[in-house]
């Protein structure tokens, strides 16, 4: 019988799984999660997703700026004596000397197919590489990164054209319906951990801002994906007359042209193979457009040429 579950967490995308946990009964006794955040304009101090949710549940909250070495922590987590910690996107590596303070371990929920794209971005990455299924992986916390053994995987189709925002939640709602069988085959010991095959890991490194530039000499296909796998944010740019412009969303256009040259002004762009016509834009400090809106009176015009800057 489960007497006590730690969770931590703190996007949106752990919000339903512990909205989930909550509403099916198990008892979360404490969860943790990144302190609240300020924001660059006003200075206002925002909350994660998770500390709001755990906050209208009034379950107890613990926000510390760091595990390692955090000895406050360490002795709190061993008086707690819990059965089961569970892990979704909590932004901290969770030391190793906290790893065996629980009867049942530390429990990963992964947003990838593992071994495939380890790591920070697994959803931006799958959508950027135009991988055609990603999908969650429950797996044990071990020393290395995302390398622990394996309980369950789920795999879903990405869709055309859906962009990381869409997929993320459509991951989530599946590991909200998946985590409820896996920790009850957990706790009594019916899951079977399977090692990872290491020889097939790929990582999936942390987003930089700098990678949604785009250059229109790679194929539209791999513009799209990079639009879509950095949509809403930090988004996919490219600069024109010294102004920086953000695609939200596009779609592939079987036309071969000249790369940057806009070819009519629906904003048809030419690539270094096929093209692209843009759908959203957004012009740098201004609100996003449906491109027919956007193109009344903007620069960017039929003939107009966009060079990588």
């Amino acid at each position: 019988m489960l007497k006590k579950i730690i969770f931590m967490g703190t996007p949106y995308f752990a919000v339903p799984i512990l909205k989930s946990l909550y509403q099916n009964g198990y008892p979360v006794t404490v969860v943790y999660t990144q302190p609240p955040q300020k924001s660059n304009r006003g200075q206002k101090v925002n909350k994660s997703p998770v500390q709001l949710l755990a906050e209208t549940l009034n379950i107890e909250l613990r926000t510390p700026n760091y595990l390692k070495n955090n000895i406050e922590e360490e002795k709190f987590l061993k008086e707690l004596n819990a059965d089961l910690a569970i892990v979704v996107a909590y932004g901290q590596i969770i030391p190793t000397n906290l790893l065996n303070i629980t009867k049942k371990g530390f429990i990963n929920i992964h947003a990838s197919l593992l071994p495939k794209w380890r790591g920070a971005a697994p959803i931006q990455r799958s959508i950027m590489n135009s991988d055609k299924e990603t999908g969650i992986t429950i797996m044990k916390i071990s020393d290395k990164l995302d390398s622990g053994p394996v309980c369950s995987s789920y795999a879903i189709e990405i869709l055309k054209n859906e962009n990381t925002e869409n997929l993320s939640s459509r991951l989530s709602k599946l590991a909200a319906e998946k985590i409820s069988e896996n920790i009850d085959n957990i706790i009594e010991n019916k899951a079977e951990f399977k090692l990872q095959d290491h020889s097939k890991a790929t990582y999936a490194k942390k987003i930089l801002k700098e990678e949604g530039k785009i250059d229109w000499a790679e194929t539209a296909e791999n513009i799209i994906g990079k639009v879509n796998g950095l949509s809403p944010k930090p988004g996919a740019w490219f600069t024109y007359k010294s102004e920086r412009y953000k695609i939200l969303k596009a779609q592939l256009i079987e036309t071969n042209d000249e790369p940057g040259h806009i070819l009519n002004d629906n904003l048809i762009i030419g690539c270094g193979k096929k093209s692209i016509q843009i759908l959203e834009i957004q012009r740098e400090g201004k609100r996003v457009q449906k491109v027919k809106e956007f193109v009344i009176g903007s620069k960017l015009k039929k003939g107009s040429r966009l060079k990588n800057e």
